[in-house]
């Protein structure tokens, strides 16, 4: 059996990553190759590393549907796959004129709250009218795909309203991650001289709400000063991050590193995970926060509280509330031992249902039913 993974880029974003760790550990059986169409090659060095075929269409527009399909049609034709999988919506899009096209089966994949009421109301103007229209196309067209597998279920229900797609045609596989073979030990100190680092990982977008992150951070250093906050990442958000930063004179205590390789190694050297995001698939950063055992404080999201429990195993607050998020970042600087012991029922969480080998398993046990459907030999 062979898979074409069809996906906009190789950018260093939550579906790409995820996919860097889900391939290699497919069956030997199941042959996997990749191919991506813009040109953003950050992860390419990785998947070379990992032994997994790619192929590069170079579309050099924005967009480029017709030379996307012509040359996705002229990869298909050599590859001869048994099953395409999409992800993304300008992949998605083109994916699935192909498959019309070669009548070969494709899975769609849900990632992301793509039509959701924050996306919504984060349109305007001439961006609004662009967002209906692909999202006329999207839910035109989403009567092609054989089978939908989400990341999430709150993921999965919303794309059964805004696409209209059944539910029985969608199954739920959770992102996983590699199950790190240590605890994260480091207990914030209450009271004490220590330094309280606190740190997060994401793209810089408006949406993963970093400026509501400054805000409340700004708050807790009025408290102890002493406190630093990392935010590991990189996008089109840093600049106004950075004169926000300036404005609110946390200079000396906010940095902002870019992206780095193994960032989850990085997580072993701070005090408490925080995760403001105002809407997600569902989050790999969170995952592997969860998976080190650091201490977590994370939107209240549908997304991440399919991950996580609020006061067993993490700290909760609503999106967009400063106020409330600096509360939470307080009371974990005055409640180490607390904090300690939800970030070892996190990793024991994490463990039990996001370990990517069982995830794998799901993964292709998914596939494998789309092309041998249950009856048949």
């Amino acid at each position: 059996m062979k898979a074409l993974f069809i996906i906009d880029s190789l950018a260093n974003a939550g579906t790409e990553k995820s996919y860097l760790k889900l391939l290699p550990r497919f069956s030997n059986d199941l042959e996997v190759e990749v191919v991506y169409f813009y040109p953003d090659h950050y992860l390419l060095g990785a998947f070379e590393k990992a032994n997994l075929p790619v192929h590069f269409l170079n579309i050099d527009q924005k967009y480029g549907f017709r030379q996307g399909i012509k040359r996705l049609l002229e990869l298909v034709k050599e590859v001869q796959p048994d099953l395409m999988v999409s992800s993304l919506l300008r992949s998605n899009l083109v994916s699935r004129v192909v498959s019309r096209i070669t009548g070969i089966p494709l899975v769609g994949t849900l990632v992301s709250d793509s039509y959701g009421k924050v996306r919504l109301e984060s349109m305007q103007g001439k961006g609004l009218l662009k967002f209906k229209l692909f999202w006329l196309l999207d839910r035109w067209s989403a009567r092609i795909p054989v089978h939908w597998i989400a990341n999430s279920a709150f993921i999965a229900d919303s794309h059964c309203e805004s696409l209209r797609i059944k539910r029985q045609k969608i199954t739920v596989v959770y992102r996983g991650r590699e199950v790190p073979g240590r605890l994260c030990e480091k207990v914030v100190s209450s009271g004490g001289t220590s330094t309280i680092n606190f740190v997060s990982i994401g793209r810089l977008l408006n949406t993963k709400g970093w400026l509501d992150l400054l805000e409340a951070f700004a708050l807790v250093r009025r408290e102890r000063s002493d406190c630093t906050m990392t935010i590991f990442g990189e996008g089109a958000l840093r600049k106004s991050m950075e004169s926000r930063i300036e404005e609110l004179g946390l200079t000396q205590s906010v940095s902002l590193p870019g992206n780095v390789p193994q960032v989850q190694e990085r997580l072993y050297d701070y005090d408490c995970f925080v995760f403001p995001s105002w809407y997600e698939g569902f989050s790999g950063a969170l995952i592997e926060a969860m998976m080190v055992g650091i201490p977590i404080i994370a939107s209240d999201i549908p997304m991440n509280l399919e991950a996580i429990t609020p006061n067993e195993n993490a700290l909760t607050f609503p999106i967009k509330d400063p106020s409330m998020l600096a509360a939470q970042m307080i009371y974990a600087i005055n409640n180490p031992l607390m904090m300690a012991k939800m970030g070892e029922n996190a990793r024991q969480e994490a463990i039990e249902r996001f370990d990517i080998v069982k995830i794998a398993k799901e993964y292709e046990g998914v596939l494998r039913k789309v092309v041998t459907p249950p009856g048949l030999p």
